[in-house]
Formats: C-alpha cells, structure tokens, sequence
C-alpha cells in the first residue's frame, strides 16, 4: 500500500518545469532550497512482532497457536535535514519510541483444565533510542502543499531489555535482544505555514534481526522468532 502511494505522490516528477516554478510561490517559498534545517517529531504507533509458531511436536499438543497484535505506543524525535538535490534529502532523527507488543497463547482446552493459571496473552513493553537515517524523496509543490516518499534504515536499542535479567520469582518472563535493525518506508506531505512547515507522515519499520532470547520456559518455547513490526503516524514542525 505504501509503494502504491509513494508512486502516486512522485507522478508530478514528469511534470513540465513551469509547474516547479509555480511550488516556489506561497509561504516559506525559498525554504526546500536551504542545506540544512531542524524540526522535531512526534508521533503515534502501533506496534506487534512478527512471530513463527513453534515447530516443537510436544508443545503443539499443549498449544493450538501463537499470535501477537498490535498495541499503541509513543514516538518523539529532532530532526537534522540536509538537502542533497532539488528533489532528494537525507535525514537524520534521532529520539525515543515506547512500544508495547502483545502475545496472545491458545492453549488446548486438556491443557487449560489441568493448568488454571495459565496466561492467555503477555505484554511486552520497550523503551528504544532510535537512530534513523532516511532520504526523503520530494514531488513538486503545489503552492502551500508537497507530497513526498522516504525510505532508510534504523538501528534501535532497547533500554528495557530484561536479556539479562535472572528471573529469582516464579512468574516467567519475556526476555528481548536489545539490538534492533530495521528498514523503513513512509508516505507524507508538507504544508507551508507562514513561519514553519507542517507535515503528517505515515511509516512502516520491519525489524530485520530475531529478538528472541532462548529460555527453557513453556511462553518463551511457543514460537520460533521474534520480528518487530511498527506502524506509525507522526507529525513534523521544521523550521
């Protein structure tokens, strides 16, 4: 759906130079054409893992399936923008994002008749400093509104991790890698205010490393690996 989307925002790159002249005019006219400039983000996500039921055969007579949903998070970044071309800039936004990630356990019915207090779903929550670094590609403007695609990698660590903490209680825990690699995808547009400009974006990250930690305990066994997935719907003040 992205891809579509992105294709459809750089059409106008086929269009005449007139109308290039003509995204020059309304407010902050000269403002794309500056090296460098700095905002902030903020923005609201959607997260889950993107997880392979275990393949283990005894497990599966206990366990019908392992599913994660999404839950809502938080995002805030600053933003370091410098154009590279009249239709390209790299982008640099480092910040924080707070996600939580549910995983949901159907146990079989046997299962739950000898084994009351077992979970039906967990949450597992991260705090990630992030570093992104994307290129946004930008269409012609038209008058106070551009549309525009990016695209970049991300590395993020998780400051919640609990890889290595000893569980000392009886409850069981979820334990995550730290590290996390992700690409990234997002759709947008700018609006020209008078004294900043505005945009809402829309971004995809798929995590690219398994942040499964192996752990004897029956939750951990359910599944085979552990991707992030998270969507997100941010908001942009750059000045």
């Amino acid at each position: 759906m992205l891809v579509c989307l992105g294709i459809a925002f750089l059409f106008p790159f086929s269009s005449s130079c007139s109308l290039f002249a003509q995204g020059q005019t309304g407010n902050l006219g000269q403002f794309d054409r500056r090296l460098l400039h700095y905002g902030i983000q903020v923005g609201y996500t959607q997260s889950k893992f993107d997880l392979r039921y275990t393949d283990e055969a005894a497990l599966r007579e206990t366990l019908q399936g392992t599913t994660s949903y999404y839950a809502p998070g938080f995002h805030i970044a600053v933003i370091g923008d410098m154009r590279v071309g009249d239709w390209i800039n790299l982008r640099l936004l480092p910040g924080v994002t707070l996600v939580t990630r549910t995983i949901s356990f159907a146990w079989e019915p046997d299962y739950l008749a000898s084994h009351h207090l077992a979970e039906r779903s967990r949450n597992v929550e991260s705090v990630y400093g992030d570093i992104p670094i994307e290129l946004k590609f930008r269409a012609v403007r038209y008058g106070n509104f551009r549309p525009y695609v990016t695209a970049g990698a991300s590395y993020g660590f998780d400051f919640a991790s609990l890889r290595k903490n000893r569980n000392e209680t009886n409850q069981s825990i979820i334990r995550l890698g730290a590290n996390d690699l992700r690409y990234t995808m997002g759709v947008g547009f700018d609006v020209f205010l008078r004294y900043v400009k505005f945009a809402i974006e829309l971004k995809m990250n798929f995590g690219l490393l398994d942040l499964k930690v192996p752990d004897p305990d029956i939750y951990i066994r359910s599944y085979d690996y552990l991707h992030t997935r998270t969507f997100m719907l941010s908001f942009t003040f750059e000045g």
